[in-house]
């Protein structure tokens, strides 16, 4: 049965900040991949029912997945919505992934839900993968330079 991943976190940053930062290529590719890999954005067209796709590479051994997906929901510095599924026959199925934004005191909030997580891809291993992209993604979001 699929998994279905949630993690929570609050960012020091404004949500305006964290929508771009999903939406962004360059953005995305500096921040998503976890630890040790790169990512490539192949295509990343952030508006309802555009298409993104793109891959990870593994830094120390080459091997790469891809996967894209439909943005199915775009509600600016609040919702973002969509799909995913791996390129990989190994990895069977779709995900939907759904990223909450919430101004808050400090910051903003940030609940992501991520369901249909394939069988395969153990829920700790996804868990401690998304853990690593949202320490980066507070490394691209939280300073406020402001040249």
């Amino acid at each position: 049965m699929p998994n279905t991943i949630r993690l929570h976190r609050v960012f020091a940053t404004r949500p305006e900040k964290l929508y771009r930062a999903f939406l962004e290529p360059d953005a995305v590719a500096s921040w998503l991949p976890p630890f040790g890999f790169v990512c490539t954005v192949h295509e990343l067209d952030a508006k309802e029912g555009g298409k993104h796709r793109m891959s990870f590479r593994n830094f120390t051994n080459g091997r790469s997945h891809a996967f894209g997906g439909t943005y199915l929901e775009l509600v600016p510095d609040k919702r973002i919505v969509y799909s995913d599924s791996f390129e990989d026959s190994n990895l069977p199925g779709e995900m939907k992934t759904t990223i909450v934004l919430k101004a808050v005191s400090v910051g903003t909030e940030v609940n992501i839900e991520q369901a249909g997580v394939p069988d395969v891809i153990p829920a700790e291993a996804c868990y401690l993968g998304w853990q690593e992209s949202l320490r980066k993604l507070a490394k691209l979001v939280e300073p406020e330079i402001n040249e």
